[in-house]
């Protein structure tokens, strides 16, 4: 246990409270992806774009806005690297996408979850993958996060 607590640089109480809070803001920016993702997809598609397309416009725009809050409010990186943090957070999405398609496909089409349930089991397991992945490699910067 405490090699994990160490993995996560929990080394006392208010460094665990550090990772709480930024496992809040994450989802709070994860939130409202989702809106940006869903409004430009509706949008697209009401002005007849086919909705693969406009899922994929979607798609690379809501991350767009994921890197942005993410470096500004939850992580509050350095501007230094910045394509090279912005590749990692696309491939970051893009691995926790490719995983949470899987899953869906898993769940609804071979286990017989509800094609309604699935998606929110879904993000309880893709959303802490998701923020593991940012924390600690996409925007990794372990000497900024006890100021938080």
């Amino acid at each position: 246990m405490k090699k994990l607590l160490n993995k996560l640089a929990i080394e006392d109480m208010p460094s665990f409270w550090v990772l709480v809070k930024q496992f809040i803001k994450f989802g709070i920016v994860g939130v409202s992806n989702t809106l940006v993702h869903l409004a430009i997809y509706y949008v697209l598609v009401l002005l007849g774009v086919h909705h693969l397309l406009a899922n994929a416009v979607g798609f690379v725009i809501s991350v767009l806005n994921a890197y942005y809050w993410n470096n500004k409010y939850v992580f509050k990186t350095e501007k230094s690297g910045t394509f090279r943090k912005i590749a990692k957070v696309y491939t970051t999405y893009g691995i926790t996408f490719l995983l949470s398609t899987g899953l869906l496909f898993l769940m609804v089409d071979i286990i017989g979850i509800s094609y309604l349930i699935a998606p929110l089991i879904n993000i309880a397991i893709t959303m802490p993958i998701n923020f593991l992945m940012n924390k600690f490699w996409a925007f990794r910067q372990r000497d900024n996060d006890k100021e938080q």
